[in-house]
């Protein structure tokens, strides 16, 4: 049996909303350990002058806790 923890994070990329992802996940695994998936829960972009600038996800990353 094990146990997981779940940890929500947000992230922001100026290419695309994988790319943001992408980001979020690479700096979870720098942090937290057994990472195990993630959960993408919101989509937002930042608008200027009519065109995206950043796109941005908050996501919640599940990761398997040691026993």
């Amino acid at each position: 049996m094990s146990v997981a923890r779940v940890t929500e994070i947000s992230a922001s990329s100026k290419k695309s909303f994988e790319d943001a992802i992408q980001t979020g996940i690479s700096r979870a695994n720098k942090t937290l350990e057994n990472v195990a998936g993630a959960w993408i829960q919101e989509q937002k972009v930042v608008v200027e002058k009519g065109k995206i600038s950043e796109y941005r996800v908050n996501m919640k990353v599940t990761f398997v806790l040691k026993t």
